[in-house]
C-alpha cells in the first residue's frame, strides 16, 4: 500500500469516526507527579466537558480528595463505594474546570482461582517502589459515570532513572533538576487513561505503519530485538487484513508482575511471560490484534463482548491455519468445550464480559472463535474480509455491539444474517451430529453413496450446512455439503471412483458436540473436572513428598471437588472421577501403566520408551495421561523438588497436550503431543482395506 493511499483511507476511517460517534467526549489535561517509594500521587486536571451538559457526577480513588482550582462550578461529596468516593459536579460556567488532588494509591495484588493449577494475580491499581500501574478503575484521574470517551494530555514527574508508558503518542521525554518529566498524548477517542511506569530501558524502531517500541526493566537487546522486528511484521499483516492501524506506535511494556493485558497501542505482558519463546508468535500477535478489535472499535460489554472471540479467530487461530493447523486448533477448541462446560455452567455468547474461568474462555474464546470460523465458510473468504474491513471502518474509535457487526456483514454480503446471529450468539449448547445407515452402490466408474445425518442434542436443532468428505481408493477426495435443518437428513451423492471413507466434518469446521474418537485423552480433561483425586506417594523421600504435597495443595486450593490423599490411604483408584498420580513411588503407578498401553515404563530403571522411539529419564519432570476409556489419570513426577515446583507451575499451561518432557537441567519443556487418534464415529469405511488417508488443509483466509 502506498504512503498516499495509506494517508487517504487513515484521513477517511477519522472522518467517518466522527460523523458516527455518538459518545460524548471529555478531554483531560493531566499534571501529574509519582512518588513511588510513598505511593503518593499529586495531579491537577483541567477537564473540559461537553457544553450541552452541566451537571456531571465522577468516581475518584477514595484517598484522593479533589477541590476545584479554576473554573465556576460547585463540587460535591455524594457517596463512598468500595475503593471509589462519587462526587457530583455543577457546572456553573462555560470554561473548563482544573481540579486539584493527591493521595496514596496502593492496592496489593490479589489472587484469582482460574481452575485447577491455574491463578492470575491483579491489582485495581498501584503506586510502589517496583512500578505503578495505574488504570480508569484506579480512579487515578475523575471517571464520569456513565462511561463516555475520553482523550488527554499527559504529563508526568517521575524519578530520574524511570519512564511512564501511556497510550497514544509519546514519549516526550525531559530530564529536570529532580527527575525526569514524560509527555504522552492521545486525540482519538478513548475508553479510559491508562498510567504504567518503572526503571524501564527503552528501545525503538520506525516502520511504514507505527513505531514499535520495547520498555524492559532490565537491558536486554536481543530480546527487544526480537519484539521490534515482530511487531513490525504483525503490524503489518493485520493492517492488510482489516485496514489501517489506529495508532502512531505500538509497544511491549514489561510489568512488575506476571500479566498478559493489551491496552490501546501497547501490551503489558510479565517478565517471565515475555521470555517464553513462544509467546511471540501467539498471545503477542493476540495483543498487537486487539488494538483493531476492543482497543480501537470498542466493546459494548452490557450487549455482550464480541472482541476476545473475533480477536482469536484471527490472531491464534490464523496463524495456526496458515501453517497448516487450522484443523487441530479447532478440535482443540471443541475439546476444550467439552472439558470444562456443563450445563451448570454454560451460558451464551451473548453473555460473556471477559475471562474469569475455563468454561468462559471456552465459551468466550473458543466458541465464539468457532462462530466466526462458520460465518466465513457460509460468506466465503472475500466476502468474510469485506466484512471485517466494514466492521472497522464503520465503528472505529466508537462503542460497538454485535448488532454491528451483524450490520457490517449484511451491508456487504447483501444475505439476512439475523437466524445465525440469533441461533449462535443467543443460544446455549452445541448440536451433535450422527452419521448412519450409509450405503455404497457402484455403478461402473461412478458411485451412488446414500446416508443419514442426524443432529441427537437435547435442544432444538440447529440449521447446518454439514460438510460431507468422500476418499476414494485412489487417495483423492471431494466434498460435499449437506443442509441439515431438523433433527435428520438422508442424502445421496454421487461421486465419480470407488469410495471407500465417508466422514462428516473431519476437518472441524462446525461448532459441535465431539463424539467417541475425534481426540485424544489430554491433561485438560483432568484440569476442566470438577471434581477428582491427587495421590501424593507415601514412600518418597521426604523432600520429594514435601514439593508433591505442595503442588497438591496448591493445584486443589478452591476446588472443592478435588480431594488429596497418601497411597497408603487408597485400596484401590476411583473409577468414576480422574485421578493425578504423583511421583515414581506412587504404589499405583505400575498398575496404571500396564492398562494404558500408551508407553513402557520401567521403574527399577525409571525409564519410559515411546513407540516411536522417544526416552525420558527418571531425572527429567515427566507428564503423561492416560484412561481411554474410563476416567482420566494423569502421572506427573521428576527428579527433585525443584523440578516438582517447575511442573506444579508450568503444567497447567499445557492443557492441550496429552503427555510432556521437561528438562531436568533448565525445566524447559523439551517434548510435548498428543496421543495418535484412530477412527471416530462421524467416519465410515465402505470398503475392505483401510488405506493411509489424509486432507489437504484449507487454504488459510489470508495467503499473505
Amino acid at each position: 500500500m502506498t504512503h498516499l493511499l495509506r494517508t487517504f483511507l487513515t484521513l477517511l476511517l477519522a472522518l467517518t469516526s466522527l460523523v458516527v460517534a455518538a459518545d460524548p467526549v471529555i478531554h483531560h489535561e493531566i499534571r501529574a507527579s509519582l512518588d513511588p517509594e510513598k505511593g503518593r500521587l499529586v495531579a491537577t486536571n483541567r477537564l473540559t466537558l461537553p457544553r450541552e451538559q452541566t451537571d456531571w457526577s465522577f468516581g475518584l480513588h477514595a484517598d484522593l480528595t479533589p477541590e476545584i482550582r479554576a473554573g465556576s462550578a460547585q463540587l460535591t461529596r455524594v457517596a463512598r463505594r468500595g475503593p471509589m468516593t462519587w462526587w457530583h459536579l455543577a457546572l456553573t460556567g462555560p470554561e473548563p474546570i482544573t481540579l486539584a488532588y493527591q493521595g496514596t494509591i496502593r492496592q496489593d495484588l490479589a489472587t484469582m482461582h482460574e481452575g485447577v493449577g491455574r491463578t492470575r494475580q491483579w491489582s485495581r491499581g498501584t503506586i510502589d517502589a517496583d512500578g505503578v500501574f495505574l488504570s480508569g478503575q484506579s480512579g487515578w484521574y475523575p471517571v464520569v459515570t456513565g462511561g463516555g470517551l475520553v482523550t488527554f494530555d499527559l504529563e508526568v514527574e517521575l524519578p530520574a532513572d524511570w519512564l511512564a508508558v501511556s497510550q497514544g503518542t509519546g514519549p516526550g521525554i525531559e530530564d529536570t533538576r529532580d527527575g525526569r518529566r514524560v509527555r504522552w498524548q492521545e486525540s482519538q477517542p478513548q475508553t479510559e487513561i491508562y498510567l504504567i511506569a518503572g526503571p524501564y530501558h527503552p528501545y525503538t524502531r520506525p516502520s511504514p505503519i507505527a513505531e514499535a517500541q520495547v520498555y524492559l526493566r532490565e537491558p536486554d537487546l536481543d530480546l527487544a530485538a526480537r519484539y521490534l522486528t515482530a511487531t513490525i511484521d504483525y503490524l503489518a499483516f493485520f493492517d492488510e487484513l482489516i485496514g489501517p492501524y489506529p495508532y502512531d506506535k505500538f509497544a511491549l511494556v514489561e510489568n512488575f508482575w506476571e500479566t498478559g493485558y493489551g491496552m490501546p497501542s501497547f501490551t503489558l505482558l510479565g517478565p517471565r511471560v515475555i521470555r517464553l519463546p513462544f509467546i511471540l508468535h501467539t498471545s503477542y500477535p493476540h495483543e498487537i490484534l486487539h488494538n483493531w478489535w476492543g482497543n480501537s472499535v470498542y466493546v459494548d460489554y452490557p450487549s455482550g463482548n464480541w472482541s476476545e472471540g473475533l480477536t482469536t479467530y484471527l490472531a491464534d487461530h490464523l496463524l495456526r491455519e496458515r501453517q497448516g493447523r487450522g484443523e487441530a486448533y479447532r478440535r482443540d477448541t471443541l475439546k476444550g468445550y467439552a472439558d470444562f462446560v456443563r450445563h451448570g455452567n454454560d451460558f451464551p455468547i451473548r453473555a460473556f464480559r471477559s475471562r474469569h474461568d475455563d468454561a468462559s474462555q471456552a465459551i468466550g474464546y473458543g466458541k465464539a472463535m468457532m462462530v466466526w470460523h462458520m460465518l466465513r465458510r457460509d460468506l466465503g473468504d472475500a466476502g468474510f474480509r469485506a466484512g471485517l474491513r466494514r466492521f472497522y471502518a464503520d465503528n472505529r474509535f466508537r462503542i460497538a455491539d454485535f448488532d454491528d457487526l451483524r450490520a457490517a456483514f449484511e451491508a456487504t454480503s447483501g444475505k439476512n444474517l439475523g437466524d445465525f446471529f440469533t441461533q449462535w450468539i443467543e443460544r446455549t449448547g452445541a448440536p451433535r451430529l450422527v452419521l448412519s445407515d450409509v450405503r455404497v452402490e457402484q455403478r461402473g466408474p461412478d458411485a451412488r453413496i446414500t446416508g443419514r445425518l442426524s443432529q441427537t442434542q437435547k435442544g432444538a436443532p440447529y440449521p447446518l450446512a454439514v460438510p460431507l468428505i468422500i476418499h476414494t481408493e485412489d487417495g483423492r477426495f471431494r466434498e460435499h455439503q449437506v443442509s441439515l435443518t431438523d433433527r435428520e437428513v438422508r442424502f445421496e451423492l454421487s461421486v465419480p471412483g470407488h469410495p471407500v471413507r465417508v466422514a462428516a466434518d473431519p476437518r472441524f469446521d462446525l461448532f459441535r458436540q465431539l463424539v467417541d474418537g475425534e481426540a485424544p485423552v489430554t491433561l485438560s480433561e483432568l484440569f476442566g473436572a470438577s471434581q477428582g483425586l491427587i495421590v501424593v506417594p507415601t514412600g518418597a523421600p521426604n523432600e520429594h513428598r514435601a514439593a508433591y504435597e505442595q503442588l497438591a495443595r496448591s493445584w486443589s486450593q478452591g476446588q472443592s471437588g478435588w480431594r488429596v490423599v497418601t497411597d497408603r490411604a487408597l485400596r484401590s483408584l476411583p473409577t468414576d472421577r480422574p485421578v493425578w498420580l504423583l511421583g515414581w513411588e506412587n504404589r499405583f503407578l505400575a498398575e496404571w501403566a500396564e492398562e494404558t498401553r500408551r508407553f513402557d515404563l520401567d521403574l527399577s530403571q525409571r525409564l519410559v520408551r515411546w513407540p516411536d522411539g522417544e526416552r525420558a529419564q527418571g531425572a527429567e519432570g515427566l507428564v503423561l495421561t492416560g484412561g481411554d476409556p474410563g476416567p482420566v489419570i494423569g502421572w506427573l513426577a521428576a527428579g527433585d523438588a525443584r523440578g516438582i515446583a517447575s511442573l506444579a507451575r508450568r503444567v497447567p499451561h499445557y492443557r492441550q497436550d496429552s503427555f510432556l518432557i521437561f528438562d531436568a537441567d533448565t525445566t524447559e519443556n523439551r517434548v510435548r503431543g498428543q496421543w495418535p487418534i484412530e477412527d471416530s464415529a462421524l467416519m465410515v469405511w465402505t470398503g475392505d482395506s483401510r488405506l493411509p488417508l489424509s486432507l489437504l488443509p484449507s487454504p488459510p483466509l489470508t495467503a499473505r
